[in-house]
């Protein structure tokens, strides 16, 4: 009973992220459309750098024991990674809208699964190559290639998708010498010093609502940060990851709401065959892992 009450308080702090990270997005694109990418991503890592900086220090060992890494290459790389891919995806969220650049987004699953073996020696089945080979069709149906005036911006979110899937697979690879509390601490550090040059050179004057802005965008991405962490915390994360792909269905209730995006038919049917490949991806890797 006690894991059954654990699952669901989980899977209730995932939607709660999803919430929050959707959110997270809408600020960010308004943010974007009127100030330099860098120097929004910069300000929002330096937060999340302090937040990290004060988890590590509540943790066991203080800052010392979240500093000390196996693999501090691997670890920096992971920070710089995710910070590009952050701005690689707000620039998406401006260029495509959040309908778009999210339903191509969702696809990272699948390359984590499809990049899993030859990385990490991992054995992918006949049946996950299958649905992730469903899930790229579903990309292709949304970018739609050679049916009309193909744009490059629409590749941003499937570059994004790449880059996050690749940092995953760094993470599942550092778990193995570092424990989360330390990956955690690097990411925000490795990425608030990696983009501070950045944000430094293209430094502007913010009007004071969107300084407002970006304090809610601050403290939304604490607030996220801190339900994910929860929800690992107290469920197993095959139970509750499937519900992260409500982040596209809040995300695009924003677009469509706020930002007046249009939902087109092809990019509905294409974030329904990757979501639908995803999910049973999860679903198998979870049918190993029992086997196991």
């Amino acid at each position: 009973m006690k894991t059954i009450q654990n699952q669901r308080l989980g899977i209730y702090l995932m939607i709660a992220t999803t919430v929050v990270f959707a959110l997270q997005d809408g600020i960010s694109r308004h943010l974007v459309a009127h100030n330099n990418v860098f120097m929004v991503v910069m300000i929002r890592f330096w937060f999340f750098a302090l937040f990290v900086m004060a988890m590590a220090a509540r943790g066991a060992g203080g800052l010392r024991a979240a500093v000390h890494t196996k693999r501090p290459f691997t670890q920096i790389f992971r920070g710089v990674l995710l910070v590009a891919e952050v701005c690689i995806m707000v620039v998406g969220f401006v260029k495509l809208g959040l309908i778009q650049s999210h339903a191509v987004f969702i696809a990272y699953p699948l390359i984590i699964a499809a990049l899993s073996g030859p990385l990490l020696g991992e054995a992918v089945g006949w049946r996950r190559w299958a649905a992730i080979g469903v899930g790229f069709v579903g990309v292709l149906i949304i970018l739609q290639p050679g049916l009309a005036v193909f744009s490059p911006w629409a590749l941003l979110p499937l570059i994004s998708a790449f880059m996050f899937a690749l940092y995953g697979l760094l993470t599942r690879l550092v778990a193995r010498d570092d424990s989360a509390s330390v990956s955690f601490f690097w990411t925000g550090v490795a990425g608030a010093v990696v983009i501070t040059p950045f944000g430094l050179v293209h430094w502007q004057m913010m009007s004071l609502p969107d300084w407002g802005w970006m304090a809610t965008l601050c403290l939304t991405a604490a607030l996220g940060h801190w339900l994910m962490i929860r929800a690992y915390a107290v469920a197993e994360a095959s139970a509750i990851q499937p519900f992260a792909y409500l982040q596209l269905v809040w995300a695009s209730a924003i677009g469509l709401v706020l930002f007046g995006e249009a939902l087109r038919l092809n990019v509905a049917l294409g974030a329904g065959l990757i979501a639908a490949a995803g999910l049973f991806t999860l679903w198998r890797e979870r049918v190993r892992a029992r086997q196991t």
